[in-house]
């Protein structure tokens, strides 16, 4: 009896029906769409402006003769190839800057993440996951390649692991800060998959002050790690290097 009652009245006042339908229409819709936002996966990496400070600086002076394949052994990259990674990070909002310059490479990118210049998580002479992946440095050919800009986490490679989640996944630039030295630069070509240039972070002053990393300072300003001369070098180079790159991008405006 319910029922018909109900069908009756919903032809005895069909205006009040139309309503009533299109009103369940779009809140079917209204659903859907919470729900696709829900299932959807925390958006990528946001390009943006640079921050007006930052909490520490790194540096990377990748050779061919650093790099692994994915078991650790040594797979040397292209010979003669050199990179320079400068990398500028504001632990507190998730941004890291980065100056990254490439010389001696020759051919195209290749890599299973989104792109083939990545910060991987890996001590020296071992392989280790992507934690983010930055624009390739271009053009692609004979001459120096050059790619800078500033990226915000969170974080994705587009690299999944064994449980099926990105390896950019709950990612922090804090744990660069905590242990530079178990992190690495890298770039990959389709004629050295494991990696055509290599090399391990190394930290430089923000602002000709040390930010620490287990170093002490140098009168000039640039941390000196103790105990290793050639690490020692390493840091001057970087410093020098970084210092010159923002000065030589500032000039070309």
């Amino acid at each position: 009896m319910s029922a018909a009652i109900a069908f009756d009245d919903r032809k005895a006042h069909p205006m009040s029906t139309k309503r009533t339908q299109r009103a369940a229409v779009i809140g079917g819709v209204a659903a859907a769409a919470v729900a696709v936002l829900a299932t959807s996966p925390a958006h990528a990496e946001t390009e943006v402006a640079e921050p007006d400070s930052f909490t520490s600086a790194f540096t990377v002076m990748a050779t061919p003769d650093q790099v692994v394949d994915g078991d650790g052994n040594a797979a040397p990259g292209q010979e003669g190839a050199m990179g320079q990674y400068n990398f500028r990070i504001n632990s507190d909002l998730e941004i890291i800057c980065y100056d990254i310059t490439l010389t001696g490479v020759s051919g195209d990118y290749q890599s299973a993440a989104k792109t083939a210049t990545h910060l991987h998580e890996a001590v020296a002479g071992e392989s280790g996951p992507p934690r983010i992946s930055f624009p390739n440095p271009e053009p692609i050919g004979d001459a120096p390649r050059t790619s800078s800009g500033c990226l915000q986490g969170p974080f994705t490679t587009g690299v999944t692991n064994d449980e099926d989640v990105d390896t950019g996944d709950g990612f922090s630039l804090a744990q660069i800060e905590a242990n530079p030295a178990g992190f690495t630069g890298d770039s990959h070509t389709v004629d050295f998959v494991p990696g055509v240039v290599r090399g391990q972070l190394e930290q430089v002053p923000v602002g000709g002050v040390s930010t620490g990393g287990g170093g002490a300072s140098s009168e000039s300003g640039v941390p000196v790690a103790a105990g290793a001369a050639g690490v020692a070098t390493v840091g001057v180079l970087g410093a020098l290097g970084f210092m010159l790159t923002r000065r030589l991008r500032g000039s070309i405006g």
